[in-house]
């Protein structure tokens, strides 16, 4: 077997969320793959040190800095991609986050602000992205799903309606793009150590019962990741299209 179709020399990257977590860890697997990096966060503080890391790796890295609640965002960060290193050959939907309470008490101004940043942006980046990989006859987009694509969770209805339907876009997109050479993906990362996850773990009773379902008996981490977006963004995964790669410990499973 060739092993230089998981090569991603010469390839740009745009990974959202990528400041810190683990969009850091998917930037940092794509940069040791060869690829060149755009680093992005909400806010600067961290990106330049991921930066630092990317450039380690002998590999090109841009600082973003955009909100992505914020509609006009996701046009600003695919100009400055193209602009900065000529192309977009990979987008990695990573940006999100989650806001928890009970569905009774769910305030619409949470459920609002969740759908803008773990759905539209990704729909909005995909779509932007979409227009240049088909355009130049290739390219991937991988959307970090989640284990809530397929399950409804508790105390987080408006995540898991927003990763529940970023799973039906994926397929949405792959059905319209691949014959055009454009590959859409996703990953769906069980329970990893996480700022999100960070209430979970502190919980002990909540983290047993977590970790007890989990058949690899441990949270995962964000290298656990590396394989999966290596992978979804190289050649290696040309006939891969509208599926979600779940990397979960075997929670599914259980």
């Amino acid at each position: 077997m060739n092993l230089d179709i998981f090569n991603l020399k010469g390839k740009n990257a745009l990974v959202t969320g990528s400041r810190t977590g683990l969009g850091r860890g998917l930037a940092l697997s794509l940069a040791q793959a060869g690829a060149n990096v755009v680093i992005h966060g909400s806010k600067t503080e961290g990106i330049d040190d991921v930066c630092s890391m990317v450039r380690a790796e002998g590999v090109r890295a841009v600082h973003a800095v955009a909100d992505l609640a914020d509609p006009a965002s996701p046009e600003r960060l695919i100009e400055l991609t193209i602009r900065e290193l000529g192309s977009v050959d990979i987008l990695v939907n990573n940006a999100g986050f989650l806001r928890r309470a009970p569905a009774v008490d769910y305030s619409m101004q949470d459920w609002s602000d969740v759908l803008k940043v773990d759905l539209d942006a990704v729909f909005r980046l995909s779509q932007l992205a979409g227009r240049h990989m088909l355009a130049q006859g290739r390219g991937k987009i991988i959307n970090i799903a989640s284990v809530l694509s397929f399950q409804g969770g508790v105390f987080v209805p408006s995540y898991a309606a927003a990763k529940g339907a970023v799973a039906q876009l994926t397929k949405a997109l792959a059905n319209e793009w691949a014959s055009r050479g454009v590959n859409v993906n996703g990953i769906a990362p069980g329970y990893m150590e996480t700022d999100a996850t960070a209430p979970l773990r502190n919980d002990p009773n909540r983290s047993r019962q977590i970790l007890e379902r989990i058949p690899a008996g441990r949270w995962g981490v964000a290298s656990d990741l590396a394989g999966a977006v290596i992978f979804l963004a190289s050649e290696a995964s040309d006939y891969v299209h509208g599926h979600l790669l779940v990397v979960d410990g075997g929670w599914l499973a259980r």
